[in-house]
């Protein structure tokens, strides 16, 4: 891992297995950008809520050249799934980032270039 990863627990028990899912996770976001530079993820059981249970909240602050993801999820039952919802959510955002950036940078390069029609190219 390139990405410098820093994971903050409160109010869970600290849990290897936990531990571990967040940087299998990690590392399939960097083989979606192998660019990101610093990852930070937070997990949390807020204050219990009378209603609501007990929620699980996960917050992603992933940093790449150009911009930054954020995402936040809860649960009420299960951090497992609170970090696999804030991961897919995470994912769909970076490639979001990615088509975007190299988007721009194809529009760029076709600039001055001939429009494309499905017959080829279009005369001058």
């Amino acid at each position: 891992m390139a990405a410098q990863l820093q994971i903050t627990v409160r109010d869970i028990p600290h849990s290897e297995a936990l531990e571990s899912r967040v940087r299998r996770q990690m590392a399939a976001l960097e083989r979606v950008n192998p660019r990101i530079v610093s990852f930070h993820i937070t997990l949390e059981a807020p204050d219990h809520h009378k209603r609501r249970g007990n929620p699980f909240s996960v917050k992603l602050d992933i940093r790449i050249p150009g911009g930054e993801v954020v995402v936040s999820r809860e649960h009420a039952e299960d951090a497992y799934v609170a970090l696999h919802d804030a991961f897919q959510a995470a994912r769909r955002q970076l490639i979001e980032h990615t088509e975007r950036v190299q988007g721009a940078g194809k529009a760029r390069r076709l600039r001055g270039r001939p429009a494309a029609t499905a017959e080829g190219v279009l005369d001058e």
